[in-house]
């Protein structure tokens, strides 16, 4: 079986028991890189008895067909990256892909992830949100990846770099205005962890001075600008109609342009009969 498994991406003590059962067990150790997962191993109070290989983004397809083959002969294979889950901005779906293609059985040792980490810290509505990887590098690409995200409602989580961290939360800025809230967690579950909360503007303000250490960013989904109540009245009875207050309906799907009184009011008269007043 192919397991794949989550690591601590700072504080050791985050390392689940099934994580450690695993390091201890598996025949085959496929890691991101071979001296850090040695080191947590060694911090964890494990020995590894298994074969370690490296397995990161220049050998990953190389790698694909022994370990396939180790899955296929009824070996246990660890997949390991760095720090957090595998195949998320790190290596691993490609050999996921092989396993499923095979009809080998894969499985998953839940456990640390900086996305749903810094989702759950930023302050930000995040019921629904999305994922993208890194933002691209050059100014021009990457302007045009904040375009795609102007009318995203959805919360967007993606990595950056430190040292491009200014000049991407710039950029954001210049596309999405500078009142777009964000949060900018930095060195998550690490003794100098932080999360600076705040406007586009405010952040790219406080990261031009530089900022160090691991970067995971929450931007807030955009806000739905509607100009008549009545476009938000079937929304409301829907929420309305799965058991919540009308007056909570109503606040929470106030948007930029309407208020919550006058939806509550909009829907009152909706209820009635009542043709809105022009």
């Amino acid at each position: 079986m192919l397991i794949l498994a989550a690591t601590p991406m700072g504080d050791v003590g985050d390392a689940s028991p099934r994580l450690r059962d695993a390091l201890a067990t598996a025949e085959v150790v496929a890691a991101e890189d071979t001296r850090r997962t040695k080191q947590l191993a060694s911090a964890l109070g494990v020995t590894i008895t298994g074969k370690v290989v490296s397995f990161y983004d220049q050998v990953e397809s190389n790698r694909l067909p022994m370990l396939v083959d180790a899955v296929r002969e009824g070996k246990k294979v660890l997949l390991v990256t760095d720090a957090g889950m595998p195949s998320v901005s790190d290596p691993g779906y490609r050999l996921v892909a092989a396993c499923v293609e095979n009809d080998l059985p894969v499985t998953c040792l839940p456990g640390p992830s900086a996305v749903t980490t810094a989702l759950a810290l930023s302050g930000l509505p995040v019921e629904r949100f999305c994922f993208d990887g890194f933002p691209p590098r050059k100014q021009g690409q990457r302007r045009a990846f904040f375009e795609t995200l102007k009318t995203e409602p959805r919360a967007c989580v993606f990595f950056e770099a430190p040292h491009r961290l200014d000049a991407c939360l710039a950029d954001a800025v210049a596309v999405l205005g500078s009142e777009r809230r964000a949060a900018v967690c930095r060195e998550l579950t690490k003794t100098y962890e932080e999360v600076k909360r705040g406007t586009l503007g405010e952040l790219a303000t406080w990261a031009a001075d530089g900022v160090r250490g691991e970067i995971t960013v929450v931007l807030a989904g955009a806000q739905r600008v509607v100009e008549n109540p009545e476009d938000l009245v079937d929304d409301v009875e829907e929420l309305v109609a799965s058991g919540m207050r009308l007056k909570d309906a109503c606040a929470q799907l106030a948007v930029n342009g309407v208020g919550k009184r006058e939806l509550y009011e909009a829907v009152l008269a909706s209820r009635a009969g009542v043709e809105p007043v022009e």
